[in-house]
Order: structure tokens, then C-alpha cells, then sequence
């Protein structure tokens, strides 16, 4: 009987804590142009001092399109690209995808996620830059504290390339 309770209460207090949540709400907005196409787009962290930290999420075309001209305009995405981009052999599992409509796209990470879980204790900024094919560049930062210690949240207006952008951290 001692043993049966002793594993079991071994077994409760042997449970992970609950990780961390990180959600990132990047809204594209509805451009009326004569010409349009989806944006680039990469979601990013960079620690204090402006350096790379980590890749969440990058949007492109893999490759050409009716739409678009494949990877061509990766380079665009200046901030990324100058930090991160240029060193990546593409396509990266779990970090690139495919470009987005118009509209609100809600992206979702935990701290066991490859990127985050290198990140050391810090201050660090999000990053979501925004660039088009006959368009324009828009860049927007959020800071955040890590790892996640009490609820975080933030959130940047876009006034071209992207709408609201937010970003909310639970511990």
C-alpha cells in the first residue's frame, strides 16, 4: 500500500511544469493597388543590442509563381536578411511557409520550440518585417522579457505593409 501511494505521488510531483506560451498575431491588410501581391514576411527576435536571436516564421513563395517570382525578394526583407537570411539554406523545417492573404494569422510557439528554448534570460524584441513585390517595406517591434515569468503582452500599428501586430507571452 506504501509503495502504490509512494509511486504515485511520485508520479504527480514528476510532472512538467506548464511551458511557456508565445502567440504572435501578424495582420496583412487589404491593399486596394492596381498591381498586388501577397507580402514577404518574416517574424523574428533579436536580443537588446540588435543582434539575431532566433527565426519564428518566414512567408515566401517557394518558388515562381502567377503571383510572385520564387525567392527573389528575400533579400528585400533588409533587417532579416542582413542578420539572418543570407546564412539560411532554404526551405527551414518549422520556420518557412508560404505567404499569407489579407487578414489575421495568429502563429504559436512554446519555449520548447528549437529557437526559443536557445534563447537566454534577457530582454529581447520581436520583429515582424513586411515587404512586397511592387509595394512597399514596413518593419514593427514588440520587446519582451525571457524566459516567461508572469503574462506579457504588446502590440505595434502598422501603416502600409501590415496591420496590427501583437504578441502575448504566458507562463
Amino acid at each position: 500500500m506504501r509503495l502504490q501511494l509512494t509511486v504515485a505521488l511520485g508520479s504527480l510531483l514528476a510532472v512538467p511544469a506548464h511551458a511557456a506560451d508565445v502567440t504572435v498575431s501578424v495582420q496583412i491588410p487589404q491593399l486596394r493597388v492596381a498591381e498586388y501581391h501577397r507580402p514577404y514576411v518574416a517574424v523574428f527576435v533579436e536580443d537588446a543590442a540588435g543582434k539575431h536571436a532566433a527565426n519564428l516564421s518566414v512567408w515566401y513563395l517557394s518558388r515562381d509563381t502567377a503571383e510572385g517570382h520564387g525567392t527573389k525578394w528575400l533579400p528585400d526583407l533588409r533587417q532579416w536578411w542582413r542578420k539572418s537570411g543570407r546564412t539560411l539554406e532554404l526551405p527551414v523545417d518549422g520556420v518557412t511557409g508560404p505567404t499569407r492573404p489579407a487578414g489575421t494569422h495568429e502563429l504559436g510557439f512554446d519555449d520548447a520550440h528549437p529557437e526559443l528554448a536557445k534563447l537566454a534570460p534577457g530582454e529581447y524584441v520581436l520583429v515582424v518585417e513586411a515587404v512586397r513585390e511592387v509595394g512597399g517595406r514596413e518593419l514593427l517591434r514588440i520587446p519582451f522579457s525571457w524566459p516567461v515569468t508572469s503574462p506579457q503582452s504588446g502590440r505595434a500599428q502598422g501603416s502600409s505593409e501590415l496591420g496590427a501586430v501583437s504578441l502575448r507571452l504566458t507562463p
